[in-house]
């Protein structure tokens, strides 16, 4: 499914006409903004870049390491009692002391979120991110780092009410700074 809307460009903000195209996992996205003129690199992506933790895959991981703080997330899809939304910018607060449970954007940003999370001190962050290799971000700050365990998921999971598992695979990557 292709049609051509105005719809705010989660790049730029405008109100630019932009193409919305429907993967078959049931998620919407939008690919081009006139006004920006960008073209995104869409990766199977949402528009909004988000991919809402599927609650019961949360909470084996919260019993094995009892989360403090949900550094990026809505209201809605907090899994912590301590969190931080878009508007108070989980990038700028301090996760020091923390065990940290992140689902990040998935789009160009993930990268900030993955060099935020190897910075804590004295403190564990649980990744769960795409299953993406050949990223830069993965080599920098992940792969074959002495206090980074990387978990390859089987399958692939089924992300908030999506109609179908997300079209990648997907990694944990538990960094451990505990100092």
């Amino acid at each position: 499914m292709e049609n051509k809307q105005t719809t705010e460009c989660t790049k730029c903000g405008g109100e630019g006409v932009v193409k919305q195209k429907q993967h078959p996992n049931g998620n919407t996205y939008f690919d081009e903004c006139s006004e920006c003129n960008v073209k995104k690199n869409v990766h199977f992506s949402s528009q909004d870049q988000t991919w809402s933790t599927p609650q019961d895959f949360y909470n084996e991981l919260n019993k094995e390491f009892n989360f403090t703080l949900d550094p990026c997330c809505s209201k809605e899809t907090a899994k912590c009692e301590k969190f931080y939304t878009e508007e108070t910018d989980g990038l700028a607060q301090s996760w020091d002391g923390e065990t940290v449970f992140m689902n990040p954007p998935y789009g160009r940003v993930i990268g900030h979120w993955i060099k935020k999370a190897s910075e804590i001190k004295n403190g564990t962050v649980v990744c769960l991110i795409p299953s993406r290799t050949d990223t830069r971000y993965f080599h920098d700050y992940l792969y074959q780092k002495e206090n980074v365990e990387l978990r390859f998921l089987k399958g692939r999971l089924k992300f908030g009410n999506a109609k179908n598992s997300a079209p990648f695979p997907s990694l944990l990557a538990i960094i451990k700074n505990l100092y």
